[in-house]
């Protein structure tokens, strides 16, 4: 069996065993560890559940995904009623900070603007909406707020990988410009390869994170 077919029987198997996950209706195509997720689900929660079930297999370096939100007519609610719905969601999430999200629905799509301090608080309001009835899709595009002093960023991170058990400092490199960080380098798997990304990320200063470490 060609790696590509194991890996494909792998991440099928992995989708068949997530419960939030209707495997039915996804096909899976691989190529070079490269997993390409096509079909349909019936929530964006459903969506973002396959896209991180095949991103945890062993041997999957990257993630193309091409799913379609198809909400059964039960599920189906107005613009109005989500916006309605995401603000009240996020004006009850502590970590959230209160009026810096900026709420737009259309057809289900729902777009957050505005400026935290921090990436955790991006994330939080993002995690708000994923799970709400009627929506087809977010559009995450909430800004870091850059701080005077972020001349150590790079520095503080290095310190912060090595301190964990995952990286070695001849793997992973991290560069960075105001408060833009760059990693590149490589890992084993996709797992850490996210924990590198986060790390990064809870740096203070930190505004952007390009994170374009490899998977070997």
């Amino acid at each position: 069996m060609t790696d590509d077919k194991a890996l494909k029987q792998s991440v099928l198997a992995e989708l068949n065993w997530e419960s939030s996950v209707t495997a039915a209706h996804i096909g899976v195509e691989t190529h070079a560890g490269l997993v390409t997720l096509s079909g349909h689900v019936k929530s964006f929660m459903e969506k973002w559940a396959a896209e991180k079930a095949a991103s945890r297999v062993k041997g999957v370096k990257a993630v193309a995904e091409e799913l379609e939100v198809r909400l059964p007519n039960e599920i189906k609610r107005g613009d109005e009623e989500i916006a309605t719905a995401a603000v009240h969601r996020l004006s009850w999430d502590g970590s959230v900070p209160a009026d810096t999200v900026k709420v737009k629905v259309e057809k289900g799509a729902v777009t957050l603007t505005g400026e935290v301090d921090w990436h955790y608080q991006k994330d939080a309001a993002g995690w708000d909406i994923n799970g709400l009835v009627g929506v087809t899709s977010v559009s995450n595009q909430i800004t870091i707020k850059q701080r005077v002093n972020a001349s150590n960023i790079s520095d503080d991170i290095r310190k912060a990988l090595h301190r964990t058990w995952f990286f070695d400092p001849r793997t992973v490199t991290v560069t960075a410009d105001g408060g833009t960080v760059r990693l590149t380098g490589s890992v084993n798997n996709w797992h850490d390869r996210q924990v590198a990304e986060d790390t990064a990320w809870a740096a203070p200063g930190a505004t952007t994170v390009v994170n374009d470490i490899a998977i070997a």
